[in-house]
C-alpha cells in the first residue's frame, strides 16, 4: 500500500483536538457562506442578477464541499471505516461539487467579458433563465466525467466488496488503474479549458475600449481573483503529490502533515469566495453586514 492509501491513527487526544480545529474552521465558514446565501435569496436585487446567482452557485458548492469533508473526517476517526455504498455517495457528492467550481468560475469569467466587451448585448444573453441552463449544464457535466466510474465498479467489483466497510479514500473505492488515469485526464481537460477561458477574456477585457476604462479595470480585477481561487482548486489535485512529497522529506510526522494538507487544500480555500463578493463588493457587503452582525436598530432605514 502507498502513501496516500495507508491509514494510520492518532492518539485520543490528538484526535480531538484536530476534529475541534477542523469543526471549528468549517462550521465558522459555513457560517459566513451561509450568510451569503441568506442575504441572496431575501433581496431581489441579488437573486435576479445573473452574476450574483453565478457566485451564489459557488458558495453552495464550497457549502457542500465543506460539510463534506468535515463528514468524512469526522467519521474516520469516530467509526474510521464506513460502509461502501455510504462512502460511495459521499464521495460522489465531493467529486462533482469539486468539478462543478473551476466550471462556475470560467462561466463567471465569460459573464464579465459580456458585461464589458458586449455591454449591449449583455442583458439578453446573461439571464436568469440562460444562467440557470448553464448552470444545469454544469452539473451534468460533472456528473458525466465520475459517473463512468461508478459503473465500472459496480460491472467489475464482486458483490461483498459493497457489503464490506473500507476507509473512505477515492483509492479505496475506485480502485482500478484506470479509472485513476482517466480522472487524471478527465481534470486535465477540464482545467486546460478553463485557464484558456480565463486567460482569453482576460486579455479581451485588458484590451477593451477605453470609454468603459473604470469598469474593465473592476472586471479585470475580478478575473484575476477567479484565476486565484482557480490555482486554490487545483490544489486538490495535487495534493497526493503534496502528501507524498512531505512524508518522503518527514517520514515521522505523517498524520501531522496529512492533517495540515487536509486544512489547507479543503478548507482554507473556502474563505475566499466570501472575500471575493461577500466583502469587496459594496452592495452585497452592506447587505450582509446586516447577518453577520445582526442588530436590530441598525439599517432599519435602509434597503
Amino acid at each position: 500500500m502507498n502513501s496516500t492509501t495507508a491509514v494510520y491513527r492518532d492518539s485520543l487526544s490528538t484526535a480531538i483536538i484536530k476534529n475541534l480545529i477542523t469543526v471549528g474552521l468549517s462550521v465558522s465558514i459555513i457560517y459566513i457562506n451561509s450568510s451569503l446565501v441568506h442575504t441572496f435569496t431575501k433581496h431581489e436585487v441579488f437573486n435576479t442578477n445573473p452574476r450574483y446567482i453565478l457566485y451564489i452557485h459557488l458558495v453552495i458548492n464550497e457549502i457542500l464541499l465543506l460539510i463534506m469533508f468535515t463528514l468524512l473526517q469526522v467519521l474516520s476517526y469516530i467509526i474510521f471505516t464506513l460502509h461502501v455504498p455510504f462512502c460511495i455517495i459521499l464521495l460522489l457528492i465531493s467529486i462533482i461539487c469539486t468539478l462543478n467550481n473551476p466550471l462556475t468560475l470560467a462561466v463567471m469569467a465569460v459573464e464579465c467579458y459580456v458585461a464589458i466587451c458586449f455591454p449591449l448585448q449583455h442583458s439578453q444573453i446573461c439571464t436568469v433563465k440562460n444562467v440557470t441552463a448553464v448552470i444545469t449544464v454544469i452539473w451534468v457535466l460533472s456528473s458525466f466525467t465520475i459517473l463512468p466510474d461508478l459503473f465500472t465498479i459496480l460491472a467489475t467489483e464482486s458483490r461483498d466488496f459493497f457489503h464490506s466497510r473500507v476507509f473512505c479514500l477515492k483509492e479505496t473505492v475506485f480502485r482500478l488503474p484506470e479509472l485513476e488515469k482517466k480522472r487524471t485526464m478527465s481534470n486535465i481537460v477540464f482545467l486546460v479549458i478553463v485557464w484558456l477561458t480565463l486567460v482569453y477574456t482576460y486579455f479581451r477585457i485588458l484590451f477593451t475600449a477605453q470609454a468603459a476604462a473604470a469598469n474593465a479595470r473592476k472586471a479585470r480585477n475580478t478575473v484575476l481573483l477567479h484565476g486565484f481561487q482557480l490555482l486554490l482548486c487545483m490544489l486538490t489535485y495535487v495534493y497526493d503529490l503534496l502528501l507524498n512529497g512531505f512524508t518522503k522529506l518527514f517520514p515521522q510526522g505523517v498524520l501531522t502533515i496529512r492533517y495540515t494538507i487536509s486544512v489547507f487544500v479543503h478548507v482554507l480555500p473556502r474563505l475566499v469566495s466570501p472575500l471575493v463578493y461577500g466583502i469587496r463588493d459594496k452592495a452585497f457587503r452592506r447587505y450582509l453586514r446586516r447577518y453577520l452582525f445582526y442588530s436590530p436598530k441598525a439599517n432599519v432605514n435602509k434597503s
